[in-house]
């Protein structure tokens, strides 16, 4: 056969071998996605079959209706429904601020029939209002209203960034009032193919398109003013850093940013130089670490919008569980920009009684022709050394300084939730948090804790309404914190609160001879206090939320709750395995008890220093050997393979036996 017939017959050949492995290949497998344009106008072929031995769970929260794999292929944690709550009910408000402005009123479910049992109108005078509103109207003009489920053309475009099973999506368009698309985006295909059929299942492909892409991708491609989201949703596995340049660039002018931090080990001072990496400042460790992961969150939200003449804006900022939730709008202008300097603070903090001071980072220095100038703040605010304690500072930050939360938002999220309690199964909670950040200091950044101020001096605690009835008494102000139920946050200074604290051990007398003279609890309880408290209590002292018993902190719901594992293909395969894990690592840092009996016998084998320089005087009582051992009694008490004691040292120069006690 001649070279050129040879050659299209090979070809020929190939071809025909490529399609037919290629139809096997594909056979019983996911067709392939569609493009993005399709997958953004809802118009792909959502709810497509999956192989039977796959196992799925049915999940009811809110109005949406999911499945999703049983195995961990798909993340998914039911302990966050409070988060999803609070911010189903966050963006209704914030989709009511937003049409009322254009004349569009928005219809929440269950919410019109509750106002009218409150306000309690009689029928005539309901339909006398109503004509007084309409005679207001122009002839021809009807009131515009927004209702669940209905696409609203003027009503807000959404965004959620990672939606893994999408439930959070579909809630929104169940749930929230006034939107005019919502786009559930994920990077994993799995994901997306999940979401195609939980949007057809719950009948919102209308409003819900699903979307595969990088969510950074994404937004980066939305960063036109007329393609920008008004409501951008982050909720990832872990940190939000990578997301956050990209968010503040794809929200619209007074848009919505809401965002999630699970990283909580890094936000609350573990690994200090990873928070800067991440968050752009020093995280330190502090009994106000979960505070101060707010602050750090906002001031990286902050610092990025800044590149771009942006400035943050904070409605609401929740410390719970083993998270952070961050809700801000973002705003445009370069002379607000400039006033951010003096919005951060850094932070020095005492490691011996936990003093902080804050120093902010710019100031005002005056207005010239109407303008405001700012300058560099003058500092530090502290000496070297602690002047209560004398131990060093740490320096932290820089964090926001400024209040981080919208007290008039709060209060129309916490009036729209009080009034229609039935729309959410958290609404309990949500109402005791919200009501405690109404009943917050705004411009106390940070706190201290009973037990902080009770163990630095080594005392007896004392109650909750006695701290604050003492306060009061003083003349400062005081307030709880929703994200430590010990915390106290007050306007007083450092040194009336550890006056305050000296008048307490009065009280309850601390031994002084325990006390170590470089202590700062002796340093502390040397000084005379110059303030006198009254522990009087007081009816102030008792705030208006805890007299009423509301719920702030929820109970277990499950056995190992919590940060589940990060969703992985194979995952029932994953999850076995990290159950395993968990048992394995289960209390592996403490040892097991050891019989007092044994451990006497053990320590009588070593020989006792002390013993051998002529300056033990315990005698018998003595817990090591008083005896000049053999050598073969040195070679086995030698502790090669055995735990180590508290009594243990290594041995010494010139000790040729066993160690010793210092």
């Amino acid at each position: 056969m001649s070279r050129a017939r040879i050659l299209p017959w090979l070809n020929l050949t190939l071809r025909s071998a490529c399609s037919l492995c290629r139809a096997g290949f594909m056979e019983g497998q996911p067709q392939g996605l569609p493009n993005p344009a399709e997958m953004e106008n809802g118009t792909e072929p959502c709810g497509e079959e999956r192989p039977s031995e796959i196992q799925e769970t049915t999940v009811t929260e809110g109005a949406a209706k999911i499945a999703f794999p049983s195995a961990n292929e798909v993340f998914y944690n039911p302990v966050q429904e409070f988060n999803r709550d609070l911010t189903c009910a966050v963006i209704t408000e914030f989709a009511r601020i937003q049409l009322a402005a254009k004349g569009i009123q928005i219809k929440v479910p269950g919410e019109k029939d509750v106002q009218k049992v409150v306000v309690d109108l009689s029928e005539q005078e309901e339909e006398k209002a109503e004509m007084k509103e309409g005679a207001n109207l122009a002839p021809g003009d009807q009131p515009r209203t927004a209702a669940v489920g209905e696409i609203c053309e003027e009503g807000l475009r959404v965004l959620e960034g990672l939606a893994a099973s999408g439930l959070r999506s579909i809630r929104f368009a169940r749930e929230v009032p006034g939107l005019q698309s919502v786009v559930a985006n994920d990077a994993s295909a799995r994901a997306v193919d999940l979401i195609c059929r939980n949007v057809q299942l719950n009948g919102v492909a209308h409003l819900v398109h699903p979307r595969q892409a990088d969510a950074r991708m994404l937004m980066y491609q939305h960063q036109k003013v007329s393609e920008r989201f008004d409501v951008i949703d982050l909720d990832p596995y872990g940190s939000p850093a990578p997301f956050l340049d990209a968010a503040v660039q794809a929200v619209s002018e007074g848009g919505l940013l809401c965002v999630t931090c699970t990283d909580m080990a890094v936000l609350a001072g573990n690994s200090g130089e990873t928070c800067y990496s991440k968050y752009g400042a020093m995280a330190l460790k502090s009994r106000a670490c979960h505070e101060m992961a707010l602050r750090i969150v906002l001031h990286s939200l902050d610092l990025r919008a800044n590149c771009y003449q942006r400035f943050v804006v904070p409605l609401l900022s929740i410390s719970a569980d083993f998270y952070v939730r961050v809700f801000v709008r973002v705003f445009t202008g370069q002379a607000k920009v400039k006033a951010s300097a003096s919005k951060q603070a850094l932070v020095f903090q005492c490691v011996g009684c936990g003093t902080f001071h804050l120093q902010r980072l710019g100031k005002a220095s005056g207005a010239a022709g109407g303008r405001v100038k700012f300058s560099a703040a003058c500092g530090p605010p502290v000496a070297p050394e602690c002047e209560h304690c004398g131990q060093r500072h740490q320096l932290g930050g820089p964090l926001w300084a400024e209040p981080i939360h919208d007290l008039d938002f709060v209060g129309r999220v916490l009036e729209a939730v009080s009034t229609n309690p039935g729309r959410f199964h958290t609404s309990e909670r949500i109402r005791g948090v919200l009501s405690v950040i109404t009943e917050e200091l705004p411009d106390v950044p940070l706190y201290y804790t009973l037990d902080q101020l009770s163990s630095t001096i080594h005392c007896s605690t004392p109650s909750l309404l006695q701290l604050r009835s003492a306060l009061l008494h003083a003349g400062f102000q005081v307030s709880l914190s929703h994200a430590c139920k010990n915390a106290v946050k007050t306007d007083a200074p450092s040194s009336a609160l550890w006056d305050i604290m000296r008048c307490w051990e009065k009280e309850c007398p601390v031994k002084r001879e325990r006390l170590s003279e470089t202590s700062p609890a002796f340093r502390i309880l040397s000084v005379e206090p110059r303030l006198q408290a009254n522990f009087t209590i007081r009816d102030d002292a008792n705030p208006s939320s805890r007299q009423r018993g509301l719920k702030r902190f929820q109970a277990n719901p499950e056995a190992n709750w919590g940060p589940r594992p990060r969703a992985r293909p194979g995952g029932k395969a994953a999850g076995e395995a990290m159950e395993e894990r968990r048992r394995l690592h289960q209390n592996k840092r403490k040892e097991p008890a050891e019989d007092p009996v044994q451990r006497a016998a053990r320590l009588k084998t070593f020989p006792c220093k002390r013993f051998k320089e002529g300056t033990c005087q315990r005698g018998d009582e003595c817990c090591y050997s008083h005896s000049s051992p053999t050598p073969e009694d040195a070679a086995e008490a030698t502790p090669s393979d055995g735990p180590k004691t508290p009594y243990q040292n290594p041995p010494g120069p010139g000790v040729a036996t066993g160690p010793g006690v210092d």
